[in-house]
């Protein structure tokens, strides 16, 4: 076989190999939030499922950040996007290897661990609660946490498990916010 054959035959291979690429390099942006770092809605969805699945006790959370407009208000964007992030590193540490946390949108987060730790939630919301530093000024933060263990369902699915951790949030706003339920 000559240079010319091997090249004429080896170039589209190479060529759709580095498409193939491109495009599962996009794929995985597309489910990472470029703020946070945290996995978006639907990449989060897909291994919340599997992990409902395979462990029955998991625990899913809904953590919606209380008074955040006024920071963004107060202190700029860039301010907000300060608390963004450092609410994301909080969660997705808290959740460790043995489960996985995601920014829904604007200051929505949800997460699902098979493990919470022996901080449990109340360690969690003590977590979310420091304060955040931005270009020297403290920046109050809490959230309110919603929570559900999806195994307690009649039907453990993901759905139903948001829907009861979204009741168990606003039922913890209900009683003051910086609760967790």
């Amino acid at each position: 076989m000559d240079t010319q054959t091997i090249a004429a035959e080896g170039l589209p291979a190479l060529g759709w190999a580095l498409h193939g690429g491109l495009l599962w390099r996009r794929l995985a942006t597309a489910r990472r939030d470029p703020l946070t770092g945290l996995h978006t809605r639907a990449g989060w969805t897909a291994r919340a499922e599997r992990l409902i699945a395979k462990h029955p006790g998991a625990l899913v959370l809904l953590v919606d950040l209380d008074d955040f407009k006024a920071i963004n208000d107060t202190h700029g964007h860039a301010a907000g996007d300060t608390v963004l992030t450092a609410i994301a590193r909080r969660l997705d540490g808290w959740c460790g290897r043995h489960g996985i946390a995601a920014r829904l949108g604007g200051d929505e987060f949800a997460a699902i661990t098979t493990h919470p730790g022996t901080a449990g939630l109340f360690g969690l919301r003590a977590a979310l609660g420091e304060p955040v530093t931005h270009h020297g000024h403290v920046l109050p933060v809490s959230a309110s946490v919603g929570h559900c263990y999806p195994g307690r369902l009649p039907v453990p699915t993901l759905t139903d498990a948001l829907s009861a951790a979204d009741a168990s949030m606003y039922a913890a706003k209900g009683h003051g916010r910086r609760n967790t339920r």
